[in-house]
């Protein structure tokens, strides 16, 4: 549960995108009201179930009161994607979360290419028409293992601007990311969203084409085993409350600060929503989130509570 109030959304609209695939369209309740959001933001559903799960919102950003997500039916659902396929109905009472966004474009680069796996379209999809809408050079590749199971191809194909479908049932193959990125300036920005092994091969194939400036946005947690050199237990110094905690073996830092009454905003538990991010003042962080990129891991300025841990005996944190 986020310690932010959620907001209460009304389920205004169920639509079928494509295989497995359905879009919900929410529209503030009673006297709520939905801030505005940017292209790349997500917002938490937190479903009558118990379960918290963050989706992306596809919609333009210049749309008000409406947040408009797509849900995949995961054939691994825990619950979440599940409930929706199943049981979330019109007329419902939702609360949400208000958007947040890990998956920030950069509008300065002077090209941008965005990468999509499967229902990754969704704020794939909305970044692109951004990029579109305000005049940008921007191409999209978008991947699917077939056309059936891709959601807005008929949307895209209305946009008039440069997409590469890839579908795997009718290439025979699945994407070469390598052919497909090649050639391009280094000073162009990448994107990219879809299941965790793409977004391994996007990251790498970014790596090996020595271009520096690659996004990611992971739905699903990596699985990540703490590092050799983790501390099964070390200190956490609040610097502003001044009080000190510490972490034993089998706790998580975050039940560890809520306990001890930090007001920190937090929802997955799983190091991919980035609303427990934390400044960090002193320590050396095992970083195990799917938030932070590369360059912001090896700056050790911020760490996500619900999942990292400390190499270090001590811990600092802005709390």
């Amino acid at each position: 549960m986020s310690h932010s109030s959620p907001l209460t959304a009304l389920v205004h609209t169920l639509r079928y995108e494509a295989d497995g695939i359905i879009s919900v369209e929410l529209r503030p309740y009673g006297d709520t009201v939905f801030a505005p959001f940017e292209a790349g933001s997500h917002i938490d559903l937190h479903l009558p179930n118990g379960l918290v799960r963050s989706y992306s919102l596809l919609n333009s950003p210049s749309d008000q009161g409406r947040y408009v997500v797509g849900i995949l039916r995961d054939r691994n659902s825990r619950g979440g994607s599940e409930y929706v396929h199943g049981q979330l109905r019109v007329g419902m009472q939702l609360p949400i979360s208000s958007p947040r966004n890990n998956f920030q474009l950069d509008l300065s680069a002077k090209h941008s290419v965005l990468v999509a796996g499967g229902i990754g379209i969704t704020p794939i999809y909305c970044m692109f028409r951004q990029l579109l809408a305000l005049g940008k050079s921007a191409e999209l590749i978008y991947c699917a293992r077939s056309r059936q199971e891709a959601a807005l191809v008929q949307e895209l194909s209305g946009l008039g601007a440069k997409v590469h479908y890839h579908f795997n049932d009718e290439k025979g193959v699945p994407p070469d990311l390598g052919a497909y990125l090649a050639n391009q300036p280094a000073d162009t920005h990448f994107y990219c969203c879809g299941p965790t092994p793409m977004l391994d091969a996007f990251e790498s194939t970014c790596e090996g084409l020595g271009y520096p400036h690659a996004h990611i946005e992971r739905f699903v947690a990596a699985e990540l085993p703490p590092s050799e050199d983790a501390q099964s237990s070390y200190s956490v110094e609040l610097k502003k409350s001044g009080k000190t905690l510490s972490i034993e073996p089998g706790l998580s830092l975050l039940d560890v600060l809520l306990e001890a009454g930090c007001d920190i905003d937090y929802s997955c538990r799983e190091g991919v929503c980035g609303s427990c991010e934390t400044r960090v003042l002193e320590g050396d962080i095992d970083h195990r989130d799917g938030v932070l990129t590369k360059a912001e891991r090896a700056a050790n300025k911020s760490m996500m509570v619900c999942v990292s841990g400390c190499k270090s005996r001590r811990l600092v944190l802005d709390l």
